[in-house]
């Protein structure tokens, strides 16, 4: 059997990339070029940028109601997610999930357990007793499952969820304020991460989000704020006492300012790399940040509640010049008063326009929209809901050029190929696992600009041979003919990849279509 699937993936490689030469991405825009959409590609326009693509469900919908009828009535719901019914299979399979229902509390408990096994298990390791392999098996029982769990929760809803809008905005703006799963506590948080601080806001407010995220656990120990005091900072006498019977815990008392988080608050976040600020500027907004950090002795003896805590010891309550401000000391509320002033600067709204542009319109967006979005960001103080509602009601996003002129990410790809052929896997694991060797692991990225959204940064040779195999993957284990794959994905797939895949071979056209260059795009 793997011998075969080597063979007919081989066939499908060398196929796919003779109906790449055929078929290039000019032919895809031919004597159509600059004419309005069409009722069904405006209809499939939508499912795709809006959401991961069609399901067969979604062209019958189509077909039954009327292009027009269909997308008037989807746009409605889409911005109103509250009111979709969500499947019983996807609220059964969230129910399932554990790490959706334990606090901040308990799964930062879980991750010091799991660190205290490690070190127990390196102790004896040290003194012959046991293998190497205890550590990270302390580490893989207790931390990789709630990792694997929060994955499952985000492809389920993905993949389910009739709010693609939603799951979309979701990916969109965790990537946007992106923490890392693989560094130190922040694995078991993710999905409290993305069910508090991040899903609730996406058709929001923008500051809500912002101070959702800076006061989160999984952000304050990204990016270092957890450890970030004022300089000469020591623990009160108590805690002293401690560390004097425990001198082992010395080395993790923070010792001065980190400006890791105010560095990328403003960089990234918010106004942008050419925002207007200085190093100064940054440098004074860590010190009005210090003392924002974590209560981690609710994760003792099984306790709960979240774990965000200001810490007055801990705080700078120096005056600071900030963005030409005079801040006076004035506690937890400098940091929030740098939060209100970044969420409603000017270079705030500029900096979230092209990049949301970027995402849902094109690799380089119109000018016009950017300034249509920034325009109604700063007129709105920030409602995400109409940010987004001016997005879809733009000309530029219905617009020729607009229409497939996106290359799909690894995970968009995966998720619009699984809708696509209406499956449902019981165990997403080894399709998790080529998201990672195709360069995008599900809450992977290291750096705090997450992953890129741009064709760039995609369509490069190896990647587009890990498309091909996992296309014949796929459809190998559909069962689905290409007939009914062709009729879910509609208007677009071209008529040059409609022709050159009827001359090939009927086992390898699902594969193809899959791999072809209208499906590589959205």
């Amino acid at each position: 059997m793997t011998q075969r699937r080597f063979v007919l993936g081989s066939a499908v490689l060398a196929a796919a990339s003779m109906l790449a030469r055929r078929v290039p991405a000019a032919a895809l825009a031919t004597a159509t070029e600059g004419a309005p959409l069409s009722p069904d590609e405006r209809a499939l326009h939508a499912l795709n940028r809006l959401g991961y693509g069609p399901r067969p469900a979604d062209a019958a919908a189509i077909a039954a109601e009327g292009a027009g009828p269909w997308l008037a009535r989807f746009l409605a719901e889409q911005l109103e997610p509250r009111r979709l019914p969500m499947p019983a299979s996807l609220t059964g399979t969230l129910e399932g999930l554990e790490v959706l229902t334990l606090s901040q509390a308990e799964l930062f408990g879980r991750y010091r357990e799991a660190t205290k096994a490690a070190r127990e298990a390196r102790r004896e390791q040290a003194q012959g007793m046991a293998s190497d392999a205890g550590a990270l098996n302390a580490v893989r029982d207790k931390v990789r499952p709630l990792v694997a769990q929060a994955a499952t929760a985000r492809v389920s809803r993905a993949l389910q969820s009739p709010a693609q809008l939603e799951e979309v905005l979701t990916e969109f703006w965790f990537n946007h304020f992106n923490v890392f799963a693989g560094k130190n506590a922040v694995g078991v948080l993710l999905a409290d991460y993305e069910q508090r601080a991040i899903r609730p806001h996406v058709l929001g407010r923008f500051r809500d989000m912002l101070g959702a995220t800076a006061r989160h656990p999984a952000m304050l120990i990204y990016l270092d704020n957890a450890q970030s005091v004022v300089a000469g900072y020591q623990p009160p006498e108590r805690a002293r006492h401690g560390l004097e019977r425990r001198p082992e815990l010395k080395a993790r008392v923070p010792t001065g300012l980190n400006e890791n988080y105010a560095r990328e608050l403003m960089e990234l976040h918010t106004l942008g790399v050419d925002g207007g600020y200085t190093q100064r500027d940054v440098t004074e907004l860590a010190r009005m940040l210090t003392g924002w950090g974590l209560d981690t002795r609710k994760a003792l003896a099984g306790g709960h509640g979240d774990l965000f805590a200001f810490d007055a010891h801990k705080h700078d309550a120096g005056t600071k010049v900030w963005l030409g401000e005079t801040i006076r000391g004035g506690g937890f509320g400098e940091g929030e008063h740098a939060l209100d002033v970044l969420a409603r600067h000017p270079a705030t709204a500029r900096h979230l326009a092209y990049k949301f542009a970027q995402a849902f319109v094109a690799d380089e967006p119109p000018p016009s929209l950017v300034d249509k979005l920034a325009d109604n960001f700063r007129a709105t103080g920030g409602d995400l809901r109409e940010f987004t509602r001016t997005l879809i009601g733009a000309d530029e996003f219905w617009r020729r050029e607009a229409y497939q002129a996106k290359f799909k990410t690894p995970y968009q790809y995966l998720v619009s190929s699984l809708r696509a052929l209406d499956l449902q896997p019981a165990n997403l694991q080894n399709l998790l696992g080529a998201l990672a060797q195709a360069g995008q692991p599900l809450f992977g990225a290291a750096t705090p600009d997450g992953y890129k959204n741009t064709a760039a940064a995609w369509r490069n040779p190896e990647a587009l041979t890990q498309r091909v195999q996992l296309a014949t993957t796929l459809g190998q284990r559909s069962g689905v003919s290409a007939e009914r794959l062709s009729a879910t994905l509609g208007a677009s797939v071209s008529e040059p990849t409609r022709r050159t895949l009827a001359a090939e071979p009927t086992a390898q056209q699902v594969a193809l279509l899959l791999a072809s260059p209208d499906f590589m795009r959205r």
